[in-house]
């Protein structure tokens, strides 16, 4: 459902540039607002932008910096890194 013409680092790089200081924080949160932020942004349907995330995180251009099984640090926040 993806086109594989999607250019990943952009659209990292696009993601980082809309986010503001200190943002996304929160596993679950922090991907809804991504997730959103790609479908306001790029005009991908919310399962596109799902994917487009859950993409990006497998691919390494997004990484979690807690752990999201643990309330204590489920609020930590997003690393986010065009150049993975």
């Amino acid at each position: 459902m993806i086109p594989e013409d999607i250019d990943l680092r952009e659209l990292t790089a696009d993601l980082k540039a809309k986010l503001g200081p200190g943002e996304p924080v929160g596993y679950l949160r922090g991907k809804s607002l991504m997730r959103d932020l790609l479908a306001d942004l790029k005009g991908y349907s919310q399962q596109e932008a799902e994917e487009l995330i859950d993409t990006l995180e497998l691919q390494g251009f997004l990484r979690f910096l807690g752990d999201p099984s643990e309330r204590s640090v489920a609020d930590a926040q997003w690393d986010i890194t065009p150049h993975a």
